[in-house]
């Protein structure tokens, strides 16, 4: 299996180089060069899988076992989803009129993230380990990947992380999951805009070439192909788990509605269905609609100002895995992905051709709720099943009792434990009781640097970005760490 990039100015890659890597040089995203297939006897077979296992048949398709051996991948997958709270790693409740949840946080940090997050890390570490090497990754955060990138790598002796988070845009569970980890690997940066913001700064010290490149430089986002990849794993799962694939017959529908911010969920849902599975896909997003106006009237623009919502992991307007999406949709026409993307990254709008829009509305529907709406359905699914959601989760759930449907089954993401969200759970007026593992983090010891806002904050976050990796390098060359 190559890789190459959605832009077309790199292929053939491996995929140690693409594991290795943020964006690619030419600003796009890596993509297999090919997307493998699943028959239906393959997966007749993998039914009787359990979540982990699973996890190693998806990865065995797309890494080389000359890089990671078949039996050394078992093992690292097995060491990366031991820390999960739940034997079975991942799980889906069974609610009243068929509302199907899938659990997606029962690791560390309580979210979706440390699933593929911490896989990741520990392909990562094992590489670096055989190759005596260490990298410096550079976090990104709306609030759940930096948890569950500090909480997967703290302590690992091949790397160093930098987080930066919105300052006052998180809620405090997800602040202290990030600043109350004081190992010496793990540096954390509280930065007073929105996640949108961040990623216009990450993606600006990422096209510093010559800094990526001597100081071994690399990204945990959802950019990261590796982080897709096992983003496969939660939909063939849910498909295996709801739909009957034991008779010969075709394959029956399963429905998947995601909450969506960064769109990584919804392209790896997309894969799968390129794999062969069949899914209707539904995206649904809070007041940061910009996949909803996308879909409905072609508008792929960003507001002023990014809104502040009740499910704030998903308060984006620059939703990256969407030229993955693009990609796949044009035909892999990486000059006109390129156009599109590079209009919409120096204006911040872009209008799509009808047809371009059609054809999007056809892999996915789309759905926009308030933070009402929010409250309103968790209050719902309290009342008819004494089952909590997360205000994330909630987004997607909104779905199920506005656009009732009983001709297929039917599959609900939920990518956070309420356990995040107590703020939300208390303007809902549901009952909660915060678990012992959270009430320990008040604590703990805090360390942080504070990223300030100014008229020129762009150039200051990046300067203070850079100091810090050079650094860390410099530090790392003289054996200091």
């Amino acid at each position: 299996m190559l890789y190459c990039s959605t832009r077309g100015g790199v292929q053939g890659r491996d995929f140690r180089d693409v594991l290795f890597s943020g964006f690619t040089s030419d600003g796009g995203l890596f993509m297999p060069e090919s997307i493998p297939e699943l028959s239906a006897d393959i997966l007749r077979d993998w039914r009787k899988l359990s979540y982990t296992k699973l996890v190693v048949e998806v990865c065995s398709l797309f890494i080389p076992t000359q890089l990671i051996p078949r039996e050394d991948l078992e093992v690292l997958v097995d060491k990366a989803l031991s820390g999960f709270s739940i034997p079975e790693v991942v799980r889906i409740a069974h609610l009243k009129d068929g509302l199907s949840v899938l659990e997606l946080f029962h690791g560390e940090s309580l979210a979706f993230k440390d699933l593929s997050i911490s896989c990741t890390v520990h392909f990562l570490n094992y590489i670096l380990q055989k190759e005596n090497d260490r990298v410096i990754i550079l976090v990104g955060t709306s609030g759940d990947t930096g948890g569950s990138a500090i909480q997967s790598s703290k302590g690992l002796s091949g790397l160093d992380v930098v987080v930066v988070y919105p300052k006052g845009r998180v809620t405090p569970v997800q602040e202290k999951h990030m600043i109350a980890c004081v190992e010496d690997n793990i540096h954390v940066f509280a930065a007073e805009g929105s996640s949108d913001d961040i990623d216009q700064v990450v993606r600006h010290v990422f096209g510093d070439l010559e800094l990526v490149k001597c100081h071994r430089l690399l990204s945990l986002n959802t950019v990261n192909w590796s982080r897709v990849m096992i983003q496969l794993v939660h939909f063939i799962y849910a498909y295996l788990e709801l739909s009957g694939v034991e008779g010969d017959g075709d394959l029956p529908e399963l429905e998947v509605v995601i909450p969506t911010g960064a769109a990584g969920n919804l392209t790896a849902a997309y894969i799968v269905k390129l794999m062969g599975l069949p899914l209707k896909l539904v995206a649904m997003v809070n007041c940061n609609d910009i996949l909803h106006r996308m879909v409905t009237t072609g508008d792929f623009s960003m507001e002023a100002n990014v809104i502040q919502t009740l499910s704030s992991a998903i308060d984006i307007q620059d939703p990256i895995n969407i030229e993955r999406v693009l990609w796949l949709l044009l035909g892999r026409d990486a000059a006109l992905v390129q156009t599109i993307m590079e209009e919409f990254q120096q204006t911040h709008k872009y209008t799509l051709l009808e047809h371009h829009r059609r054809m999007l509305s056809q892999v996915f529907s789309t759905g926009r709720v308030t933070d009402e709406d929010i409250l309103d359905t968790m209050k719902k699914c309290w009342d008819e099943n004494h089952y909590l959601l997360c205000p994330h989760t909630a987004v997607g759930v909104w779905h199920h009792y506005h656009c009732p449907d009983t001709s297929r089954s039917r599959c609900f993401v939920a990518t956070a434990s309420p356990a995040k969200f107590q703020s939300a759970v208390q303007m809902a007026g549901l009952p909660f009781d915060l678990p012992e593992s959270l009430l320990a983090l008040d604590q703990l010891p805090t360390r942080f640097e504070n990223l300030e806002r100014s008229v020129t904050w762009r150039d200051d976050w990046e300067k203070t970005l850079k100091e810090k990796i050079l650094s860390l390098s410099s530090l790392r060359k003289n054996g200091q760490m």
